[in-house]
């Protein structure tokens, strides 16, 4: 016997299009997407808005530190150097077997070489609900070291594509109601501004992704607005993204505000290294 019948939105397949989705015209007239608590939401609409064009800085400078600093806080540095032989005609000591046989460069060096794993494609699922009742610090401790997490990946020489998913649960029997987006695409330089604000501020869900709901078919929009967006669980899965980006991608827990890692900013950099680790992308000795 099938379950109950949710819906899926079509996934956005880029930034843009998931702001198109969310100034998309209102289906219903009192949306939390625009018509909101600024307080609760960290923003009022117009200002929401913004920080998603042009990125969010403002909690990096709140806690007097770079991006390059959270990194190196996690533990997440440059990766270790390790040393090569290189053949010239000059060097430090001498290949005999070169040298015997008349090569000209019999002689060799070892010179530093940066030991990473380029070329591996790192996909991320960060579930954008939590509970109401989620304070602003919880937010922004985990959306911070998840920035600084993808930072030291393409920093290491990786490629990195990012979604941000809304996963909830709603009628009677209750059924999933997901919608994807992505944040950055793979090959894309890393846009901090962009990450930290799709990651570490409330009004990501509290404004934008309410109001990608508020714009779809009005009876839908307004049963989601009256169960208050959704009810727990708040879990994304892999298999709600596209299939060419569900086999890799590692999703993220959703936000509980209760867990102890996001009360401060260097219990939730501990927890990104130790994820890091065991992702394979970091040496748990480093």
């Amino acid at each position: 016997m099938s379950g109950p019948v949710g819906v899926q939105l079509a996934p956005m397949l880029s930034w843009q299009e998931f702001l198109d989705a969310a100034q998309a015209p209102e289906s219903i007239p009192d949306g939390s997407g625009r018509h909101g608590d600024s307080a609760w939401s960290g923003a009022s609409w117009a200002d929401a808005l913004r920080l998603a064009a042009e990125g969010w800085q403002q909690p990096l400078s709140e806690e007097r530190v770079s991006v390059a600093a959270l990194r190196e806080r996690a533990g997440l540095t440059a990766p270790r150097l390790r040393l090569e032989p290189v053949w010239d005609v000059t060097g430090a000591e001498v290949d005999i077997g070169a040298y015997l046989g008349g090569e000209p460069e019999c002689m060799v060096d070892l010179m530093p070489r940066r030991v990473s794993r380029v070329g591996k494609v790192v996909t991320f699922l960060i579930p954008a609900v939590y509970a109401n009742t989620t304070p602003h610090a919880a937010i922004r401790h985990r959306g911070l070291a998840l920035a600084a997490l993808s930072a030291a990946i393409v920093a290491a020489g990786h490629s990195v594509e990012i979604w941000s998913g809304y996963a909830v649960h709603h009628g009677r029997p209750a059924a999933r109601y997901t919608a994807m987006a992505k944040v950055i695409s793979a090959g894309e330089p890393l846009d901090i501004g962009r990450l930290v604000f799709a990651a570490a501020h409330p009004a990501m869900l509290r404004r934008l992704w309410f109001a990608v709901w508020d714009g779809q078919e009005r009876e839908l929009a307004r049963r989601l607005k009256e169960d208050r967006y959704g009810r727990p669980g708040y879990d994304c899965r892999a298999e709600d993204l596209p299939a060419e980006s569900a086999a890799e991608a590692y999703v993220f827990p959703y936000l509980v505000p209760e867990h102890a890692q996001w009360r401060e900013l260097g219990s939730a950099l501990a927890w990104c290294r130790e994820l890091f680790a065991d992702l394979g992308l970091l040496n748990s000795t480093d």
